[in-house]
């Protein structure tokens, strides 16, 4: 039986007692009634500790920390751990290293009620696996290279996957590892990042498309990058679609329809 709103447990942060009130108030018209507050991420540390939630919901600055530095400190305990921030911050600075961790889903203050609702809905669609139907694939046999230089993003991305019946991923910190795994293995589809140390996203798939002459292989990138000069340059090098991060479970299943079943 598949999980509801209903099922999920949620530890949430947050230092203003009457925003906590607000979002625990917004959470509850969702069904969910199985919600935990505090409000500094040490607090909410010790909690995760003792009582791990299925999803941590967060402002983006504590007394204590930021929530990147609270998203490392969840990763040490239990790298399952969804997590999703709420934050009226709108600096790109600030947000890529949130968005590079491979959160749920970044919502505003105010946000809307059906913001939440498909972020919880991205959040059931990963702890709830439901194995992707392809036409011209066997799942269980599907051979993906991972290629991401964020620890957090390469384990969201691998959950992601995996929740959809993708279990043979080999995983690579940048295009150079990349290519080494390409010489040695055969892969039915490349996910990478774009922006990477020694070797980039660009970088690997030119080498992929030009120096191995390999125009079929099925490239995904996802990228935090906003530079629309630049994600034209990397579809010109032949990627097969491009993937804003933080997604959605449901976004990367049609785009694996479209990419492995064209």
């Amino acid at each position: 039986m598949s999980l509801t709103a209903a099922d999920l447990s949620i530890l949430l942060v947050e230092p203003s007692a009457m925003q906590l009130k607000l979002i625990m108030r917004h959470l509850q018209q969702e069904g969910i009634s199985k919600i935990d507050g505090v409000s500094n991420g040490e607090e909410a540390l010790s909690h995760i500790a003792q009582y791990p939630p299925d999803l941590v919901i967060s402002a983006m600055y504590l007394p204590d920390m930021t929530a990147d530095e609270l998203i490392s400190g969840v990763q040490a305990i239990d790298s399952n751990i969804a997590f999703m921030l709420i934050s009226s911050e709108t600096g790109q600075a600030a947000l890529e290293p949130i968005r590079q961790a491979g959160v749920m889903a970044i919502l505003p203050k105010p946000f809307d009620s059906s913001d939440l609702r498909r972020a919880i809905r991205a959040t059931l669609d990963v702890i709830d696996p439901s194995e992707i139907e392809l036409e011209s694939y066997d799942v269980s046999e599907l051979n993906i290279l991972l290629v991401d230089d964020s620890f957090t993003s390469r384990n969201h991305l691998s959950r992601v996957l995996a929740s959809m019946g993708i279990h043979n991923i080999d995983l690579a910190e940048n295009g150079r590892e990349a290519v080494s795994l390409l010489g040695r293995h055969s892969y039915d589809l490349v996910v990478t990042d774009l922006n990477m140390p020694e070797m980039d996203g660009h970088e690997l798939t030119r080498y992929i498309r030009d120096e191995m002459g390999d125009v079929v292989l099925p490239i995904l990138m996802a990228t935090t990058e906003n530079n629309q000069t630049r994600l034209g340059n990397v579809q010109q090098a032949g990627v097969s679609a491009i993937l804003d991060k933080p997604f959605e479970p449901q976004t990367i299943r049609e785009m694996l329809f479209r990419v492995l079943d064209a």
